[in-house]
């Protein structure tokens, strides 16, 4: 699944591989990469879309505090994808729109 990015590594060492997919498709991932810088090298923008209007967005900061690389990692949805490393056999999947909330994730007020 490698395609062309504008993303571009500080280092050209080899580095062990862990195999990974993304929303399906097969991708070998740098061993220790966050999974956000993975699906950079990918190509793999946008990484989500915005619940509300539905805009492309693609992780910004790299370090957890714009929540713009929100994805579902094994089935888990909105991981902060910047704060996640990759593991061999990951299924990645692109966050689109909102996530439903499993049952009793709700909390009422009191």
């Amino acid at each position: 699944m490698q395609t062309d990015s504008p993303f571009n590594r500080l280092d050209t060492t080899i580095t062990a591989t862990v195999n990974i997919e993304i929303d399906g498709r097969p991708f070998s991932a740098r061993e220790g990469d966050s999974v956000a810088a993975a699906m950079l090298a990918a190509g793999c923008t946008p990484s989500r879309t915005t619940p509300v209007s539905g805009s492309p967005r693609a992780p910004y900061c790299m370090m957890g505090i714009c929540f713009e690389c929100l994805v579902e990692i094994d089935g888990l949805p909105n991981v902060q994808g910047c704060m996640v490393q990759v593991t061999e056999g990951m299924k990645v999947r692109r966050q689109l729109g909102a996530r439903e909330l499993a049952q009793g994730d709700v909390h009422e007020a009191v």
